[in-house]
């Protein structure tokens, strides 16, 4: 039988906490950070197990910057632990949000000053997030060329930075787009 996974998702450009919900929270590899001032979700966090990226809300912002300091470049090859917290707020609505629980990079708990609501100071606690060996490298150009394997594709997909993904999406869609064995003419082997 045809598995729907892929027909579950939601039509979203980013890691809703939809995604996390029903589950234990899940650790992900930062792989690039995308920022534009003033749109109205400026940050946009590429994470290497996640094919959508995750754009925190200002108070994880707020978090982010205080565990790993403002200059996002610092952040890639880090690693975030994110839950799905269905108490969060939207002005009456309780839409629930992405929250973070545990981050790498960190020296012991760490309590982020956030404002709870309405200008309201509180702080946010994070605690840290153990080391694990150094992911494997990114692939080259080289090998996505070569690969005519769409599950590796996505693999090395996972593994790949904002630039060399394009890449990779542009070579599922050649591979996606050659005629099958049936599609060829009969002196073809």
């Amino acid at each position: 039988m045809p598995d729907i996974t892929d027909t579950l998702a939601p039509k979203s450009d980013q890691l809703d906490n939809i995604d996390l919900r029903g589950g234990e929270p899940r650790i992900f590899t930062v792989t690039g950070v995308d920022v534009r001032v003033g749109s109205d979700q400026p940050v946009s966090v590429y994470l290497a197990e996640f094919d959508r990226p995750w754009k925190p809300g200002k108070n994880m912002r707020r978090v982010i910057a205080h565990c790993w300091g403002r200059e996002s470049d610092n952040w890639v090859g880090r690693r975030v632990e994110l839950f799905a917290d269905e108490s969060v707020t939207f002005g009456k609505e309780t839409p629930g949000g992405t929250r973070i629980s545990r981050m790498s990079h960190i020296d012991g708990v760490q309590n982020a000053p956030i404002l709870v609501s309405q200008g309201r100071a509180g702080t946010y606690k994070v605690s840290p997030l153990p080391d694990t060996p150094k992911p494997p490298p990114e692939p080259t150009a080289e090998e996505v060329a070569a690969c005519v394997d769409l599950d590796a594709l996505r693999g090395m997909w996972r593994a790949s930075g904002p630039d060399l993904r394009k890449v990779i999406e542009v070579r599922i869609e050649d591979l996606k787009n050659e005629p099958t064995r049936d599609e060829l003419p009969m002196d073809q082997p």
